[in-house]
C-alpha cells in the first residue's frame, strides 16, 4: 500500500482577514506529488485557516483510496502539529471543532508523523494558500493550474500570481508584500490610509480590541454595529521586550550589533532596576529568554536570579550583524561608506558592508516570535534582546512597513509590552518604558 506525505499550510491577510489554504499529498516513496488543494475561506484567523489546510489533506488521501493507510504530516504550524499529536492542549473553542473534524478523519488512516517543518520546507502548500486568496481577490476561485471565474467558467489568459514564493509581486501583487506569520503574503500597508479611528477622548479604560471572526466578518461587509471595541475573549500570551543595559558601545554611540559588549556598572544598575521592576506585581514572569550576547545575557541573568525563573537563550533574538560598521561611529561610517549608508538608510532590504539587512533579521525574529506565542500561549514571557529585533517586533504587531524602524527610538533597559491574542490581532500595550530607571 502506498504511504502519504501531507504538507499543509494556511495564511490570513490580518489575522482576522481574508484567509485560505493549501494542501499538497506526495507520494512518501519518491516525492511525487499526487494530489493538490487550496481554497479561500473568506474572513477568519491564521489557526483556522491551518486547520483547514489539514482537512483538506486528509480528505485528498482518503479521495486517492488511502483508506488505512501510513500518512506522514507536516506543517509548518507548532500549534496544529502539537495539538494534533496530543501533546497540547486545545485551549481555543473555535478551534476545538475543527480538530475533531480532523481526528475524525485521522481515525481512517495511519497517521506515522507528526512533524513540524520550517516554512521555507513548506513552500508548496504556502504557494497554493497565497494562489487561493489571491485568486479570490480578483473575484475568481482557485483550481489546480489557473484560476476560475466566479460564474465556475474558465477564465483565459488568467493564472494564479504564484503567491509569495512565485516570481513576480507575492500578494495583491503591490510590490514590498511581507510574509504573515505562516508564510502568506500580507499586502504592503497602503500609505496615507486610516482605519477605524477614536474620537478624541479618554481610552485608557478600553480593553485591547479583540475582534472575533464574526465581527471582523461583518465589518468586512459594512454591517458591524457599535465601536467594535469589547473585552478580551480569553487569556492573551504577553510578550515583554527589555532591551540590555548600557555598555561602552552605546555610550559612546557606536554601532553595536555582534560584538559581544559586556555591560558597564552603569548598565548593570539599569538591568537591577529592571529586575526589581519586573519581580514585582503585576509582572508575573513565566519564562525569560534571551539573544546569546553578553550584554543581553547579563541583564536577563539579572531578571531571573530575582524573579526565579530559568534563563533560556535564542539565538533569532541577536542583534542585526552591521559587518563593517561594527564599533564605528554613525559619523566615520558617514566619511568612510556614504554611498553604502545612503543606501542603508533608505532601504531596508540594504545590508552593511559584509552585514545582514533589517529584512534578513525581520525574518529570524518573526521565527522566534512564531516559536515563543505557540510554545508559551497564555503566558508571559520576557525577551531580553536589542535594538533591532525589539522594533522589529514591535513594527509587526502594528502591521507597518519595515520603514518604520527608522521613526522609532528605544532607550537603553526600556520596556514594551505586546499581547496576542488566539483569535484576534497583536495588540501594542505599551513603548519604550524607563519609568523603572528613574
Amino acid at each position: 500500500m502506498t504511504s502519504y506525505v501531507i504538507e499543509a499550510d494556511g495564511g490570513s491577510r490580518g489575522n482576522p482577514g481574508p484567509a485560505g489554504y493549501g494542501a499538497v499529498v506526495k507520494d512518501a516513496s519518491d516525492g511525487q506529488v499526487l494530489a493538490e488543494a487550496a481554497e479561500a475561506i473568506g474572513v477568519t484567523t491564521n489557526n483556522v485557516a491551518e486547520y483547514r489546510g489539514l482537512i483538506a489533506g486528509l480528505r485528498a488521501v482518503l479521495d486517492l483510496g488511502g483508506d488505512g493507510a501510513r500518512v506522514a504530516v507536516r506543517m509548518d504550524s507548532k500549534l496544529v502539529v502539537e495539538q494534533m499529536a496530543g501533546r497540547w492542549k486545545i485551549k481555543n473553542e473555535g478551534l476545538r471543532p475543527l480538530a475533531a473534524e480532523a481526528g475524525t478523519l485521522v481515525r481512517r488512516l495511519r497517521v506515522t508523523e507528526w512533524t513540524w517543518i520550517p516554512r521555507e520546507r513548506n513552500s508548496h502548500a504556502d504557494r497554493l494558500a497565497n494562489e487561493a486568496m489571491d485568486a479570490a481577490a480578483k473575484g475568481l476561485t482557485w483550481k489546480a493550474g489557473g484560476t476560475t471565474g466566479t460564474g465556475g467558467a474558465d477564465a483565459p489568459g488568467l493564472t494564479s500570481t504564484g503567491g509569495a514564493d512565485g516570481p513576480g509581486p507575492a500578494g495583491t501583487g503591490a510590490p514590498g508584500a511581507r510574509p504573515s506569520r505562516t508564510g502568506a503574503a500580507r499586502p504592503a500597508p497602503t500609505a496615507g490610509r486610516q482605519t477605524d479611528l477614536l474620537d478624541a477622548g479618554d481610552i485608557s479604560e478600553l480593553s485591547a480590541p479583540t475582534a472575533s471572526v464574526a465581527t471582523a466578518q461583518a465589518r468586512a461587509t459594512g454591517t458591524a454595529k457599535g465601536t467594535g471595541w469589547a473585552p478580551p475573549t480569553r487569556v492573551a500570551t504577553s510578550l515583554l521586550l527589555l532591551r540590555h543595559g548600557e555598555t561602552e558601545l552605546s555610550l559612546e554611540r557606536r554601532f553595536s550589533g555582534r560584538g559581544d559588549a559586556e555591560l558597564t556598572a552603569n548598565g548593570l544598575a539599569q538591568a537591577a532596576a529592571a529586575a526589581a521592576r519586573l519581580s514585582r506585581e503585576p509582572y508575573r514572569l513565566d519564562v525569560v529568554v534571551t539573544s546569546p550576547l553578553k550584554r543581553a545575557r547579563q541583564t536577563a541573568q539579572a531578571v531571573a536570579e530575582q524573579a526565579g525563573a530559568e534563563v533560556e537563550v535564542l539565538e533569532e533574538l541577536m542583534e542585526a550583524d552591521f559587518g563593517a560598521w561594527e564599533g564605528h561611529t554613525f559619523t566615520e561610517v558617514q566619511r568612510r561608506w556614504p554611498a553604502e549608508l545612503a543606501a542603508w538608510l533608505a532601504d531596508p532590504e540594504v545590508a552593511p558592508p559584509g552585514g545582514e539587512s533589517f529584512a534578513e533579521t525581520a525574518r529570524r525574529v518573526q521565527a522566534a516570535r512564531e516559536r515563543l506565542v505557540e510554545r508559551y500561549e497564555g503566558k508571559t514571557v520576557l525577551a531580553v534582546s536589542h535594538v533591532t529585533p525589539i522594533k522589529l517586533l514591535l513594527r509587526d504587531a502594528l502591521l507597518a512597513p519595515l520603514q518604520s524602524l527608522y521613526r522609532m527610538h528605544l532607550d537603553l533597559a526600556c520596556l514594551s509590552l505586546i499581547e496576542y491574542y488566539a483569535d484576534g490581532p497583536a495588540v501594542v500595550k505599551s513603548f519604550n518604558d524607563t519609568s523603572h530607571l528613574r
